[in-house]
């Protein structure tokens, strides 16, 4: 249970309250001009502390390239003399609309258009939220930054598990308890796995809630009791099987295929696929594991 202090709850509903307020402007989630028509259904918001054990844990796993939340920030704001207990970091996960994921159920090689606005539009919405929740907290008095669209952050490669970055979306909502990996990597929250999600690392003390998990790929259903295995069907180049992602197979697909495909059917130039979080028990919820 999430416990806390006067400050702290206030700063907690302003965040989320202005989170979800800018989520809910037509001017902002919408498909297109006058398409009324939302991006993303209402997000979810999620703490974790900066001293969580998990990003150091995530270093470890994942390679030395990757950021702490104290690495990022110390590096945004060389001056200030700050320890990682007084951190947090704000995760938010933007889920996808019922008619998108209807129009992409029907999908079984190519992104429906659907999906591939909200890819392209929806991640630029994404991107103005970051800048949004850095810029409320920053009118407040607070130092914050989001990490995925710092001039800092760039891709690396990992030797235990190829394509990385410096800071990952997903395992930040991880961390903050919004869900846990699946057998395609996608990220099973509350809410599904049809979704994006994004964060801000800032010098605020929250006290977050109690991780409702203890292993990191407890929400899928293959993991937890070697059922499912739907997203393996879903996925029309065979990067998907019980040993995992092949994330090589997928990139490929992804840049060599789905991206001429919407350039040439929707006229705008982005790459998405996706199919794997649709048609799947993940797609809307966490799964019943019993």
């Amino acid at each position: 249970m999430m416990t806390f202090n006067n400050r702290e709850r206030e700063l907690t509903l302003l965040l989320e309250n202005r989170i979800k307020g800018f989520c809910s402007s037509m001017e902002e989630n919408s498909m297109g001009r006058d398409s009324g028509e939302r991006l993303w259904d209402e997000p979810i918001v999620g703490y974790s502390r900066g001293d969580d054990p998990l990003f150091n844990k995530l270093k470890k796993d994942i390679g030395q390239f990757y950021w702490t939340p104290l690495e990022i920030f110390t590096k945004t704001f060389p001056k200030l003399n700050v320890s990682p207990e007084k951190l947090t970091v704000i995760s938010w996960i933007l889920p996808q609309t019922r008619a998108t994921k209807a129009d992409h159920q029907k999908e079984t090689a190519y992104p429906s258009k659907r999906w591939a606005i909200s890819r392209f539009f929806g991640e630029s919405l994404n991107n103005g939220l970051r800048k949004h929740v850095v810029e409320i907290l920053h009118d407040l008095g607070f130092e914050a930054v989001a990490p995925f669209i710092s001039p800092l952050w760039e891709r690396k490669t990992s030797k235990q598990y190829g394509f990385a970055s410096r800071w990952s979306e997903r395992h930040a909502a991880y961390v903050a308890g919004l869900g846990t990996f699946g057998l395609c990597d996608g990220l099973i929250t509350p809410l599904g796995k049809a979704m994006r999600c994004g964060s801000v690392v800032a010098h605020i003390s929250v006290q977050p809630a109690n991780r409702p998990y203890s292993d990191h790929h407890e929400y899928c259903l293959y993991y937890s009791n070697g059922t499912c295995k739907e997203c393996i069907k879903r996925c029309p180049v065979d990067a998907i099987s019980e040993k995992g992602h092949d994330k090589a197979k997928c990139y490929k697909y992804l840049r060599q295929v789905t991206a001429e495909y919407i350039k040439t059917n929707f006229g705008f130039e982005s790459h998405s696929c996706g199919l794997c979080q649709t048609l799947v028990p993940c797609e809307s919820q966490i799964p019943n594991i019993d």
